[in-house]
Formats: C-alpha cells, sequence, structure tokens
C-alpha cells in the first residue's frame, strides 16, 4: 500500500470533528437508549460512552506528563480502567453526557495549551509505546470517530467520518495486520473491515476486533 503522511493538524482536527459527531450521537439518548446494546459485543452504549469519557481523563493525565515531565500514566492499573467503562450502566443519561461533555472539553483545553516544546516530549501510552504528545490527538480522533459509529444509534456511520481520517486510519489497520492487499470496495466500508466492524464488503474474510 502506498504510506499514507498524516499531519499534525490533520489529527487534531480529525479529533475535534469526532468528539462533535460523538456529542450529537448521544444527544438524542434517553435511559432506554444507553442501555440498548452497543456495535461492540456485550457493551451497552452507556458502557462505550463511560470508555470514550474515561478515555479523555486518561489522555489529559497524558497532557500533564507532557506539560510537567511528571510521569502520570494513562491509568493507574487495567483494573482501574476497567472498573471506568463498567461505571457507565450505573448512571443516568444526563450523567453520561455530561461526564462526556466535560472530560472532553477538559482534553481540548488541555491540549490547547501545550507550547510547541511540550508537544515533542515523550510519553507512555497504555499499550506501552513511547510517543511525543504530539501523538495524543490522533489517539483521541480514533477514539471518538470510530466510537461514535459503534453507538449503533443510526446518527454515525464510517461514511460520515472524514475521508483524510478513514485513509488515514486504513494505512494504520493494515501495517499493523501485515495486510499488503485489500478487497475492492468503498472507502468507509474497507476501514470498517479492517476494524473488525460491520460491512458491506463480499467474500471479505473476518477479521478480529481493532480499538
Amino acid at each position: 500500500m502506498t504510506e499514507v503522511t498524516r499531519t499534525f493538524a490533520d489529527a487534531r482536527a480529525w479529533a475535534r470533528t469526532g468528539t462533535e459527531l460523538m456529542l450529537v450521537a448521544v444527544a438524542g439518548l434517553d435511559e432506554a437508549g444507553f442501555s440498548a446494546p452497543s456495535v461492540l459485543p456485550e457493551w451497552t452504549r452507556g458502557h462505550l460512552v463511560a470508555h470514550v469519557a474515561a478515555n479523555a481523563a486518561a489522555l489529559c493525565n497524558l497532557v500533564h506528563w507532557a506539560a510537567t515531565g511528571e510521569e502520570t500514566p494513562m491509568y493507574a492499573s487495567a483494573e482501574e480502567r476497567a472498573a471506568g467503562i463498567a461505571k457507565g450502566p450505573s448512571l443516568s443519561a444526563d450523567q453520561l453526557r455530561t461526564w462526556l461533555t466535560t472530560s472532553a472539553h477538559r482534553l481540548a483545553e488541555g491540549l490547547d495549551g501545550l507550547t510547541d516544546e511540550q508537544w515533542q516530549h515523550k510519553v507512555v501510552t497504555a499499550q506501552g509505546r513511547t510517543v511525543p504528545a504530539t501523538e495524543l490527538p490522533w489517539m483521541r480522533a480514533r477514539e471518538v470517530c470510530v466510537h461514535a459509529v459503534d453507538l449503533g444509534a443510526g446518527v454515525v456511520t464510517f461514511a460520515d467520518l472524514p475521508k483524510g481520517f478513514l485513509t488515514a486510519l486504513v494505512a494504520e489497520i493494515s501495517a499493523k495486520r501485515g495486510l499488503t492487499e485489500l478487497p475492492d470496495g468503498p472507502l468507509p466500508e474497507v476501514a470498517a473491515w479492517l476494524a473488525g466492524r460491520p460491512h458491506s464488503l463480499a467474500d471479505a474474510p473476518d477479521l478480529g476486533p481493532w480499538l
């Protein structure tokens, strides 16, 4: 595959767009809507929204690390991460929306406050990768864009995501899966297939979930 260049400015724009799509997708959900299944196995929409909200808080820890040099991991432990997700179904619709919104705004403010020098500081992801802080917007863009679709609320689909984001996503997942050839089909459907989500591609082999 042709290597795709993903710029820092692109990632920041996609993170903002994905956040907006996520907030729009949950705006009309009531208690039953949050209790309904998401696209992800065994997760309700409440689980999913809690995960995205907790992810913002976790990324704020990395923003703090980049800004101060104080090592603050995304999650204190795997148990803490799981507890954040499990908290979702116990919250009301308004509480979930508030948590999602306030955590997203706090992260955006933190990212906006980083200086050019701080953006270059190294942090460690939950998967143990050492990356410059400039990777944080891309990490957030993947979470909010893909999970906005995962809500399965009929509001956001892969076709609604920015083309540049989908192209970068396809390139990244293809590389991680070691794939050099992809099935023919519309870009949103190829991205959905690579991410292990429902798609319309004919005769494409099943792939395990990603993200």
